[in-house]
């Protein structure tokens, strides 16, 4: 058999094996058509797709290494190197600045977005895949909180770019649950291969993922979640301190009445994405009711304030719903 004389060869005669194909594409996150597309030339990897195709290909890293620079000069086998991935200096400066100049009612939203965009461009520069999102603890009822909600998010694609209109309720069952409740980052490096953390709540492109508490004087206010699709995506201890580094800025954005106990964290289970959805849909038409109904009793409520009544409503439907279900 003559030697292979470009990795797409290469890769052709590996991929022949449809068994081997399928599980290449799975472990790169790509279609099968896509590999195709790959060897006939009629598309190009990105680098961090060739990369993953040396580590899901050990026995041939050294002759696909050497094929690929072949082609593409400029490819190098790891990306630029963790250990330098810190959050730059005037970033701080600008948090900082935002802060102290934004008034009460918008500093939450405006410093989240502002952390999360940046976020979102040092953690996934080469747009991988991925989502970071702000998920809080539901204010308490009856002195204990129950649930924990997503409220912010952003991602590159396959994600869209703006995710709160896809928040849901996340509780016991799920890893920013597991976070929140004992106040340490915790990470899921294959969620296809472990079972024992697995959010109940997995986004459907989430191959790995990782939490860090949002945290201050001991107290806890929810997490930062940031999900990737690619397995093994943080495996790196820089990469996991930058992510902290970002939920102790998050800590800005919130007051300090916002953060609760650690003993006050009693998180139930919730119902499957699927069914929350459903009570998601009329969402909007039950906050303008709310804020009729407080208009016709001589009462004023405003957007948020109405939009939270309704949060709440839905959670003790959720959560009671669930009871049933379980």
């Amino acid at each position: 058999m003559d030697e292979p004389r470009t990795w797409r060869e290469l890769l052709g005669t590996i991929i022949s094996d449809t068994h081997e194909r399928q599980r290449l594409a799975e472990e790169l996150g790509v279609t099968p058509t896509t590999l195709g597309r790959w060897v006939s030339g009629t598309s190009d990897p990105r680098p961090q797709n060739l990369r993953l195709l040396l580590k899901a290909l050990p026995q041939y890293r050294e002759q696909l290494q050497e094929l690929i620079q072949a082609e593409f000069e400029d490819f190098v086998t790891a990306p630029s190197d963790d250990s330098s991935l810190e959050i730059p200096a005037a970033f701080y400066a600008r948090i900082f600045r935002a802060r102290a100049t934004t008034t009460e009612a918008m500093r939450y939203w405006s410093l989240s977005n502002l952390i999360l965009q940046q976020a979102l461009g040092q953690l996934d520069p080469d747009h991988m895949g991925m989502a970071v999102r702000v998920v809080r603890c539901m204010p308490p009822k009856e002195g204990k909180i129950r649930s924990l909600r997503e409220w912010l998010g952003l991602g590159t694609p396959p994600w869209g770019g703006e995710l709160e209109h896809k928040a849901m309720f996340l509780s016991a069952e799920s890893l920013s649950g597991y976070v929140v409740s004992s106040c340490r980052p915790n990470a899921i490096q294959n969620i296809d291969e472990e079972h024992s953390l697995i959010p109940a709540h997995r986004d459907p492109y989430e191959r790995s993922a990782s939490a860090h508490p949002i945290l201050y004087a001991g107290r806890v206010a929810g997490c930062f979640l940031v999900s990737s699709t690619q397995p093994y995506y943080f495996l790196s201890q820089a990469r996991l301190t930058l992510i902290q580094q970002y939920a102790d800025l998050l800590a800005l954005a919130f007051d300090p009445q916002e953060f609760y106990d650690p003993k006050d964290i009693e998180l139930r289970v919730m119902p499957d994405q699927s069914i929350q959805r459903q009570y998601f849909m009329q969402f909007r038409r039950r906050v303008s009711e709310v804020m009729m109904e407080a208009t016709r009793s001589g009462h004023s409520l405003n957007n948020l304030q109405a939009e939270q009544l309704v949060w709440q409503e839905l959670e003790d439907k959720l959560l009671e719903l669930s009871l049933r279900l379980n």
